[in-house]
């Protein structure tokens, strides 16, 4: 199938609609078949529950061509076991798991054509979501849900290389105990934006959230989780009950211990040992990892070691192992990489 006439090389990281997307609803007690759709667009009731009580749930995943010509997602499997825990917590109808993978390929090979060549360094973004579709005026869970899934190219998040950004700590909480910081909710990013914003406004890249209950601990940023490299090389990564599993740093974990042999600790991490760390970065699915460079928390600066121009050469070997396996050119777990028929 040939390509779209895109400037592939020129893609952003933003929104442009492609040819299909699959839309479920769930109504009466079940979901049905579902299935694909020309329409971008969807029409709901001026009382639906996501407008009232903000029920949605969301996930997000990438396609990509790899080396040897193949279209691949990377561990759809996890990304629809979360959204099936996120969907539970919320008391929405789970999308079954199985349906969620089919629905992945089916979006992917429907729109072949939107993946973006292998050496583009850009993917096709996949955009799983569910909201609460039926009206509801009192405080409870709808009656009635859509599933939808849409895809949209986009380039490289970081243009111009991955550069060490600068972070202030949030005067805010993105989580309290207890909540729904550990979910993919929508809600929780409409609770960092502000702090995003504030972040901005004062010369910062990013935030970084600490526990709301002793504001002692390190925990992520509005849309990242956080990981750290010690002088000795063991990768550090933040644990708390309020931190999103990003499925990036599951997979980092699995790659720094299993095939780079190192020493890994996942278990709370104090803000006042930033100071002893090496490197330190952000990662999820946009950018993988994105390298820090500075923490600011008032009159406070922590400059990690591996400075402001480039990744740390640990975070790097990370870096370059996991886009080898989701590209092809190196060999990663099994059942990690899940090519679309």
């Amino acid at each position: 199938m040939a390509k779209q006439n895109i400037d592939w090389l020129k893609l952003g990281f933003s929104y442009q609609p492609i040819s299909k997307r699959y839309v479920s609803n769930y109504k009466d007690g079940k979901w049905d078949e579902g299935g694909l759709s020309d329409d971008p667009n969807l029409v709901l009731n001026e009382c639906a529950g996501i407008l009232q009580y903000c029920q949605e749930v969301f996930e997000g995943l990438k396609a990509y061509e790899t080396v040897d010509g193949r279209i691949v997602t990377f561990r759809p499997d996890l990304n629809a076991e979360r959204m099936y825990a996120s969907a539970k917590r919320l008391e929405m109808p789970p999308f079954p798991k199985e349906k969620f993978l089919e629905a992945v390929d089916q979006v992917v090979a429907a729109n072949a054509d939107w993946v973006p060549p292998y050496g583009t360094d850009a993917s096709l973004y996949l955009r799983p979501y569910m909201f609460a579709s039926g009206p509801v005026i009192g405080v409870k869970p709808s009656d009635e849900y859509q599933f939808r899934l849409f895809g949209t190219p986009v380039g490289p998040y970081f243009k111009n290389g991955a550069k060490p950004i600068t972070i202030c700590v949030s005067d805010f909480d993105r989580a309290a105990p207890r909540g729904t910081g550990h979910i993919k909710a929508g809600l929780n990013y409409a609770m960092s934006l502000h702090a995003y914003i504030h972040a901005h406004n004062n010369g910062f890249d990013e935030n970084m959230f600490l526990d709301p209950a002793t504001r002692t601990y390190v925990e992520e940023t509005g849309g990242a989780n956080f990981l750290f490299v010690k002088k000795d090389g063991t990768l550090v990564t933040p644990k708390s009950a309020s931190i999103l599993p990003s499925i990036t740093r599951r997979s980092l974990v699995d790659v720094a211990e299993k095939m780079l042999g190192m020493k890994v600790e996942h278990r709370p991490v104090l803000f006042s040992e930033l100071k002893d760390f090496a490197e330190a970065g952000v990662c999820g699915t946009a950018a993988v990892i994105c390298p820090v460079g500075k923490v600011v928390r008032g009159d406070e600066v922590v400059a990690f070691p591996s400075g402001m121009e480039e990744m740390g050469p640990v975070t790097k070997k990370l870096y370059d192992t996991l886009r080898g396996i989701q590209l092809g050119t190196i060999e990663g777990p099994e059942g990690w990489v899940h090519e679309v028929k």
